[in-house]
């Protein structure tokens, strides 16, 4: 079961993508996690990504392909997998099109959550993050047990840069023009279903279930 998860920063989807992944046993492959992983380490790759996510803006396709191209080839991608955070543009759509052809595969299913702007600003603003192992949390959602600390490895949370109001309402404006033209591209191909994202978890998740069996 191959999946794309599409939405907005903050809608959600990644939530989702870990439950779906969970459920099904495929892995959930996150860009922004790849990401993080390769600036705290200083890598080559994460260094070029840093100028470009702690700005607000998207990554070059040129990066993002690299990544993705190397952890689709990995054994535990062969049943499966769903994709949060990527295909963020129709040329990498088409080039993860291109990637799936060449290995006479294809795409599944295309989920997006939808959720209002205004919604995800307030959502991003109550995140805090651990830099150390990459969990998340939310002030108002998911406190950590413990105010300003990691329930799993114990350091610090912190705001991220890219979870500040004014950074945030530049990935959305980058989002509006760079990525929903995928809505109508995955729509054109028949595999496109929308949820609403506002609702609570459980519920949306339980909507996803309904369309993927």
């Amino acid at each position: 079961m191959k999946i794309v998860m599409l939405g907005a920063p903050g809608a959600g989807k990644g939530t989702q993508a870990k439950k779906i992944a969970s459920n099904f046993g495929i892995p959930h492959i996150s860009t922004g996690d790849l990401f993080r992983v390769n600036i705290k380490n200083e890598t080559a790759l994460g260094k070029k990504a840093k100028v470009y996510i702690d700005q607000g803006f998207l990554v070059p396709d040129d990066l993002v392909l690299e990544l993705i191209e190397e952890r689709l080839g990995m054994a535990d991608c062969k049943e499966g997998y769903v994709l949060d955070g990527f295909p963020r543009t129709i040329p990498q759509a088409k080039a993860l099109d291109h990637t799936l052809n060449n290995k006479n595969d294809k795409l599944e299913y295309t989920i997006e959550v939808d959720v209002p702007d205004e919604v995800i600003i307030d959502r991003m603003a109550g995140r805090r993050a651990c830099l150390s192992c990459g969990r998340t949390y939310h002030l108002e959602t998911l406190r950590p047990k413990a105010e300003g600390i990691c329930d799993f490895c114990g350091s610090f949370l912190i705001l991220r840069d890219d979870d500040k109001p004014e950074t945030v309402m530049k990935r959305l404006e980058v989002y509006h023009k760079q990525t929903q033209p995928l809505i109508d591209y995955y729509r054109e191909r028949g595999i496109l279903h929308t949820v609403d994202g506002t609702g609570e978890i459980e519920m949306i998740y339980q909507e996803i279930i309904n369309i993927l069996v």
